[in-house]
């Protein structure tokens, strides 16, 4: 659009602000929910050509729409997502979101960025256009995430500054190797100071005192890792947006909620982080966390706002997160405020969700991305790869948390046959494996792991924070070296092993990350995988998500990845057995 176009359409909008022509859409009588004055007054809501130009009594439209009894709320916001993790291409889990009422996510791509660098970003930015829904992204900071492991790519200043030049980047993505931060390594503040102008997203886990000061100084502005409320707080008065996480494996709603009070609610926000498509369907997104802060006794419009208006200030998005003049025609209508029921969806002034239904949404063809792109790069292995050689001294096992994607630390004397460690199924310590599967290095991670449950076979996962080599957890290393290989077959994926027989798989053949099934045959096969896990005795929600954050170096205490055990309170590879 030339000046004097934008000049003819800035005239029209006038014109229909002041009434003095139709509005494409009126939304009449509803309850219409102002962020900046904290209430819901009942009026009329006026759309013209995508934009909100009134919202007050007296307006007309080419169309009118009765809204009495309902509430009108702004299109939600996710400040912080990984698409990836929900095993949906973005025009797929945009589809999903909408029909809950969010009209616009900012995504990290760290995860296929790991496996495919800019390529892969550049999947998810094709794949996002063209669709009525804002999907922006963060820069991903951390690829390789760290040199505790083994990835596929690599982005350095150069690739960042290049993808500063793409409108939807709209600064830096989680800044999660806080160590070298600190250390004041110089890639590392170089990557900062290139986003300086923009937000940088922080990633500081139990950071504290005089180091989070320092990490803060450098230039980071937000952190959606805080787990404790001391801990909340004391970022909150140094000046972070604190981003308030429920996703499918880490949940820090209830803790973290009740710091937030009239005076600073605008330093807070709802993001989801990591959420499956299957907790997307059942329980919701932000719609479930606007919910359940409202059954915790929150403001509705504080809420509201939490997932709208903070965000959109937050990352500079202009026009959005609020129902006023001159803001983006994002809209939701409710059938209830505290149940944050959704009746329908406005995008740019159009009518998208009715119903539960979406009525207005492109066909997309199939994925860019072929198979012969995403092939793993496995070096021949057998069982015997799996062995652990037993030693002398108690082993350092990883401890599942439940509901949290920290890991504690356990010290205890495996059982072991023959000379090598086996899993024991009575006291739940089963082998964990990461076999690299980017350079065909042969490297495999080998550790034992407590809190899966299994009494029987073998689960595996090409979804491996952050570098998503292959995962695997088992009874046996002949069903261990099973489930590697079906993946290996699929070219990437998830499966479900249990003696010879395969349980049930699920392909990803988009950077063994997500898939190209459309969402409702995506959830059938993760149904089946999940039922075929708790056939083997799993007891975890979401067990798949758990596995895949069981080689993520960058969340304490203790993480498995291709190159072995990580302390992640000494950042550094430890041996399995302490001889001390």
């Amino acid at each position: 659009m030339n000046t004097r176009e934008m000049i003819e359409s800035l005239k029209r909008r006038v014109l229909a602000a002041r009434g003095e022509i139709p509005a494409d859409i009126v939304l009449k009588g509803g309850d219409v929910v102002n962020l900046f004055s904290g209430e819901a007054k009942k009026g009329d809501v006026a759309l013209y050509e995508g934009v909100i130009v009134g919202a007050g009594p007296g307006y007309r439209g080419k169309e009118e729409v009765d809204v009495a009894g309902k509430w009108i709320a702004p299109g939600l916001i996710d400040g912080h997502l990984h698409i990836e993790s929900s095993m949906l291409i973005p025009s797929a889990i945009a589809q999903v979101l909408l029909l809950r009422g969010t009209t616009a996510i900012v995504a990290d791509p760290h995860e296929i960025a790991n496996v495919m660098g800019l390529s892969g970003i550049r999947f998810m930015l094709e794949d996002s256009e063209k669709i009525p829904f804002d999907l922006f992204f963060m820069a991903p900071s951390c690829v390789p995430a760290t040199h505790l492991e083994t990835n596929g790519a690599r982005l350095g200043v150069k690739e960042l500054k290049e993808l500063r030049k793409e409108p939807r980047i709209l600064g830096l993505a989680e800044m999660m190797n806080f160590p070298g931060v600190l250390a004041g390594d110089e890639e590392v503040l170089e990557k900062i100071i290139a986003f300086r102008d923009r937000a940088v997203d922080g990633h500081g886990p139990s950071l504290r005192g005089h180091d989070l000061q320092a990490y803060i100084a450098a230039g980071i502005r937000s952190d959606h890792e805080t787990t404790e409320l001391s801990e909340a707080a004391e970022k909150l008065e140094s000046g972070m947006m604190i981003m308030i996480r429920e996703g499918s494996s880490a949940k820090n709603l209830e803790t973290l909620l009740p710091l937030v009070n009239d005076k600073n609610a605008h330093r807070f926000c709802f993001v989801s982080d990591d959420l499956n498509a299957e907790d997307i369907k059942k329980r919701g997104h932000l719609d479930f966390m606007i919910k359940r802060a409202i059954e915790m006794g929150m403001d509705p419009i504080i809420a509201i706002r939490m997932c709208t208006l903070n965000p959109a200030e937050y990352f500079g998005l202009r026009g959005k997160g609020a129902i006023a003049p001159g803001y983006d025609a994002d809209l939701v209508i409710l059938d209830d405020l505290e149940d944050f029921s959704v009746s329908s969806v406005y995008k740019g002034g159009r009518k998208i969700v009715e119903e539960g239904a979406l009525i207005l949404y492109p066909h997309r063809g199939e994925s860019g991305f072929h198979r012969k792109d995403n092939l793993l790069n496995i070096r021949s292995i057998t069982p015997k790869n799996f062995r652990i050689p037993c030693s002398n001294g108690k082993a350092r096992i990883i401890e599942i948390v439940p509901g949290e994607i920290v890991t504690r630390v356990r010290y205890e004397t495996p059982r072991s046959r023959g000379g090598f460690v086996v899993s024991d199924k009575e006291s739940d310590i089963l082998k964990l494996c990461v076999v690299e599967r980017h350079r065909g290095s042969g490297r495999i991670g080998l550790g034992l792991v407590k809190g899966f449950g299994l009494n029987q076979g073998a689960m595996a996962s090409s979804i491996a924070h952050d570098s998503h080599n292959i995962i695997a957890v088992g009874v046996s290393d002949e069903e261990i070296f099973r489930a590697v290989e079906e993946l290996r077959l699929m070219g990437g994926g998830l499966a479900v092993i249990c003696g010879e027989e395969t349980l049930a798989k699920v392909p990803l053949p988009i950077g063994g990350l997500m898939s190209a099934e459309p969402v409702d045959r995506l959830l059938k096969q993760l149904k089946a995988l999940n039922q075929s896990a708790v056939r083997l005795g799993c007891h975890i929600d979401n067990p798949f998500m758990a596995l895949s954050f069981l080689a993520l170096p960058v969340i304490p205490e203790l993480k498995l990845t291709d190159r072995g055990l990580v302390d992640i309170n000494r950042f550094e590879i430890v041996p399995l057995f302490c001889n001390a």
